[in-house]
């Protein structure tokens, strides 16, 4: 019973030393005078997270800790850290003072904060009716979507704190057009930045503004030539705060004009008075347009667009409130603009196609509705009256080669345009044909790809279309997903747009390869997050995929964990020729986990534990698609932790006993110490007890023999056979068993050293099963498999194909 005690305690403590093993993180930090640090777990780091401090000999662990001297000392600490920490480093700047003059800067070195989420907060204070004022510099800012991110990864808040609670004014990236904002009362301005981010040096001025009425101010500085911005009103995509007033102050260049143009309108049901558009020029009255009428053209100069809401009826269902998006373009007044494009040494070309009447475009001097401008073509154009809008300018290029070794990389990236042209990029598509028996590889330039399919949506400025030159279509994607690399076999067309008003900018979106050949028809690898559901469809979703076609899925499974599969939509067909499968297929297992076609009933829920193959082939439909649609979920591998527990258990055990038996025979050794020998005259000692008296020589048996050997009968001889010259030397005892080996002839020539290691010869190398390629003879279900490239790489085998009958196919 002791030992039974002590080995429950015993594995108690190791059981929970498992569950306490936690990284931990320390801080060492001085902040700035009157600068308060925060510090908190990010919601991704789960509930076991804690900000600790000690004090004295003590310590004191909370979920947030605030410290508002320095310097401070922290300890951030994770069972099992998911995510970075995230800290706020905020600073009060008061501007009820007639002389506010502060300034905002990311100078001060945080670089102790560099592995967290940081957020830094300028909180500002004005009394009405002046408002404290943030001028942004030579550089300004530009307002995105709440959604969006920013290049540089650094993204501007600007928030106010009206009676009526919080409201957003905006979100902004660096370098732009606005100028300046102002806000009554209190107001927030932060900067947020992912961590490893290292921050630019930002230096703002803030100082006391203008004597306003509206909820806050926005100045807006209008570039020359033709250009256009978008703005957003307040709490976008949600409504306007009730019966609230927000300005927009924009300058105009000489000799320019404005236009205005509103987007995605929601208009209030409205109790009192009605949401309009109201223009204001100095010196001149005010003009009040509808939300839904055309908006006034602007001249140079400054002029202040204020957007006015009613007091909304809130108890009627069905109201949606206030929001919108508006569109500010500048152009020359009345004026012709010329416009050299050249494309020599380019490979692409561009199509110009003009929108709108009022816009005259000429080629040479002669009117023209579109035209195609061709790589290594030099034209001259002019536009006169040409808005952005009316003017539509896509880009194209096609790429292909003879021979897959011919184009291993291909580098997907928008061009820039020239800067005379009206309009920006409207979309650029790429026209990839790889040579007859190649495959087209991609990959995100920026990381990984995402599908936007039904409940998992695209969250970019761009979105990337691609389809079959047939017009099959493959999917939509994005950037930042969980979809490592793609491979196709057929030729495609990859088109990129903007979304929600954005426009594309010069960078690059895919690197491409051509590769050898595959058997699949399509090949998806993926990595999926834990916790978070991955979708996976059938090219083409919701439309079946081509007869005979095959798709497979790489699906990466982490150590410890394990893959749920749910397939939510199974539509099969009926086939007239061959069978649909559905096969997954551990990585490196000969043995399938699960198949299925379309005449067998299916499963649909799978788990399994390690990284596999999913892999889909089509027949040839008589009626129906093929078409499916699965969810595949990472969660902690519980078999795993019941082996684990196992193995703590016993490894208790078996501590356990190895202490027994070192007790045991410590305790024989302490009565053996206690013995007495007796002394032998003939040189042979001996202990008292059971073994009685050694045995003297004649009573020793070792001279007795069961079966004596040759060798020894016949030693004599031998030996007298050595002395003739008869019998080779050799040492004795030394058998035919006990000679070194020699090496034999290998494939490559030469003798091999005993106990050296050499790789296979490509002679003796184990082949990998041939399969026909998918565009040669169509297959119903074929096995990952990637001819050896230039590179080496090789796709691992799933083993011998089998047909939907059973049948193992031959190469």
């Amino acid at each position: 019973m002791f030992w039974a005690a002590r080995a429950a305690r015993t594995l108690f403590s190791l059981t929970c030393f498992t569950l306490v093993i936690s990284e931990v993180q320390r801080v060492d930090i001085t902040p700035d005078r009157g600068t308060t640090l925060s510090f908190s777990s990010s919601p991704s780091t789960g509930s076991g997270c804690k900000v600790c401090t000690r004090v004295k000999s003590s310590r004191q662990c909370d979920a947030q800790k605030t410290f508002n001297t320095g310097p401070v000392s922290v300890e951030l600490e994770c069972l099992k850290r998911q995510g970075p920490f995230n800290v706020e480093v905020s600073r009060t700047i008061d501007c009820t003072t007639k002389s506010c003059s502060s300034d905002i800067q990311t100078t001060t070195n945080y670089d102790a904060l560099l592995s967290l989420n940081r957020k830094f907060v300028w909180d500002l204070t004005a009394s009405a009716p002046k408002a404290a004022r943030i001028d942004f510099g030579r550089t300004g800012l530009r307002q995105i979507q709440p959604s969006e991110s920013c290049p540089d990864k650094h993204v501007f808040t600007y928030e106010v704190f009206p009676d009526s609670g919080n409201v957003l004014v905006g979100m902004y990236c660096s370098s732009g057009p606005i100028t300046n904002a102002q806000a009554l009362g209190s107001s927030r301005f932060s900067l947020e930045l992912p961590a490893e981010q290292k921050p630019q040096e930002i230096h703002f001025d803030v100082a006391n503004g203008e004597e306003i009425k509206s909820l806050a101010k926005i100045s807006v500085s209008l570039q020359q030539d033709l250009s256009s911005l978008e703005l957003f009103s307040p709490n976008y995509p949600g409504s306007f705060p009730d019966n609230d007033v927000m300005e927009w102050y924009f300058v105009v260049p000489e000799k320019h004009k404005a236009s205005i143009q509103l987007f995605n309108i929601t208009q209030p049901l409205c109790l009192r008075d009605e949401a309009a558009v109201e223009y204001h020029r100095l010196s001149r009255t005010a003009q009040l347009v509808g939300l839904t009428e055309a908006q006034p053209k602007q001249k140079e100069g400054g002029f202040t667009m204020t957007l006015r809401n009613c007091r909304m009826d809130h108890k009627r269902a069905g109201s949606p409130g206030l929001s919108m998006n508006f569109r500010v373009s500048t152009s020359r007044e009345n004026t012709q603009v010329p416009c050299e494009v050249n494309l020599r040494g380019l490979r692409f070309s561009l199509h110009l196609k003009k929108l709108n009447p009022r816009c005259v475009m000429k080629q040479k001097s002669v009117p023209i509705d579109q035209t195609t401008l061709m790589p290594n073509s030099f034209t001259q154009l002019s536009f006169e009256a040409c808005l952005p809008e009316d003017i539509q300018i896509t880009a194209s290029e096609k790429m292909g080669c003879s021979q897959a070794r011919a184009c291993q990389k291909l580098s997907l990236s928008i061009p820039p345009l020239p800067k005379c042209l009206p309009a920006p990029l409207s979309n650029m598509t790429w026209t990839l044909s790889p040579p007859q028996h190649g495959t087209v590889e991609l990959g995100c330039a920026s990381g990984t790809l995402f599908q936007e399919l039904p409940g998992q949506r695209c969250n970019d400025s761009i979105s990337i279309e691609m389809a079959e030159d047939d017009g099959s279509t493959i999917g939509t994607f994005c950037r930042n997903g969980s979809i490592n690399k793609l491979q196709i076999h057929a030729n495609i067309t990859i088109t990129v747009r903007g979304t929600a008003g954005n426009t594309l900018v010069p960078s690059k979106i895919l690197h491409a390869r051509i590769k050898d050949e595959i058997a699949e028809r399509y090949i998806f690898s993926v990595s999926p997050r834990k916790n978070t559901p991955l979708f996976l469809a059938t090219p083409g979703w919701p439309k079946g995929m081509p007869p005979y076609s095959t798709v497979s899925w790489i699906v990466t499974v982490p150590p410890k964990m394990e893959a749920h599969l749910r397939f939510t939509e199974l539509n099969q067909p009926k086939c007239s020729n061959r069978h649909t499968n559905i096969r997954v297929q551990k990585m490196g297992s000969l043995e399938e986990e699960y198949s299925r076609r379309e005449d067998e009933p299916p499963e649909y829920h799978l788990k399994v534990s390690e990284s596999f193959y999913l892999n889909m082939s089509n027949c040839m439909p008589e009626k129906d698609d093929f078409s499916v649609f699965t969810e595949v979920t990472l969660k902690k591998n519980q078999l795993m932790t019941i082996i684990v527990a196992i193995v703590a258990v016993l490894l208790v055990i078996f501590i356990v006993v190895l202490v027994v038996v070192c007790l045991v025979i410590r305790k024989k050794k302490k009565k053996l110490n206690h013995q007495v020998s007796i002394y032998n005259p003939n040189g042979t000692s001996f202990l008292p007890g059971q073994n009685g008296f050694p045995k003297s020589h004649e009573e020793d048996e070792y001279h007795v023999y069961e079966d004596i050997e040759d060798t020894l009968v016949y030693s004599h001889l031998l030996r007298k056979g050595a002395e003739m010259g008869i019998y080779g030397d050799s040492e004795p005892g030394h058998t035919d068993s006990q000679m070194p080996l020699e090496a034999r002839e290998s494939g490559t020539g030469g003798d091999m050293e005993v106990g050296e290691y050499q790789e296979f010869s490509e002679q003796q190398k184990p082949k990998l099963p041939q399969r026909p390629a998918s565009h040669v003879q169509p297959m119903v279900d074929n096995d990952l498999y990637e001819m050896g490239g230039s590179d080496g790489e090789r796709s691992p085998s799933l083993g011998p194909r089998l047909d939907p009958e059973g049948g193992e196919l031959t190469p």
